[in-house]
């Protein structure tokens, strides 16, 4: 996939997708692969959209796909608020959960709002998830 980008994203989505127990392992490693980039939207999203449209993994009671994407969208929102503020809306669902995964996206959420110099569009799509 060396110098396809097309190509390479397609590879990087469905690795992320993969709904396996070390998926959060994974989308790790996905992160670090030397042709990802997080400056490069298209790549950010094969990666972490993918990631946070993959079910089991995601969704994990521990919280840790929360915490991660959360993460993810504080690191992504100093280069892209766009794309940042486009991955927090993945947690403003939690009201189509149970309880104990409601608390955990909600703390995310207000972990993101919470963010000193967070941009206005993540803010805004946090805060309005919240509300």
């Amino acid at each position: 996939a060396k110098g396809n980008d097309l190509i390479l994203c397609k590879w990087l989505a469905i690795s992320a997708s993969a709904c396996t127990d070390d998926a959060l392992e994974r989308a790790n490693e996905l992160l670090e692969h030397p042709d990802f980039s997080l400056k490069n939207p298209n790549k950010c999203r094969s990666v972490v959209l993918s990631f946070a449209s993959n079910m089991k993994p995601f969704h994990k009671p521990d919280g840790s796909g929360y915490k991660w994407l959360a993460d993810r969208i504080l690191a992504i929102d100093k280069i892209n608020p766009q794309v940042a503020a486009k991955l927090t809306s993945k947690l403003s669902s939690f009201r189509r959960f149970e309880s104990a995964r409601q608390i955990l996206m909600k703390e995310q959420l207000q972990r993101i709002k919470e963010t000193e110099g967070v941009s206005k569009d993540t803010f805004e799509i946090a805060m309005r998830s919240l509300s």
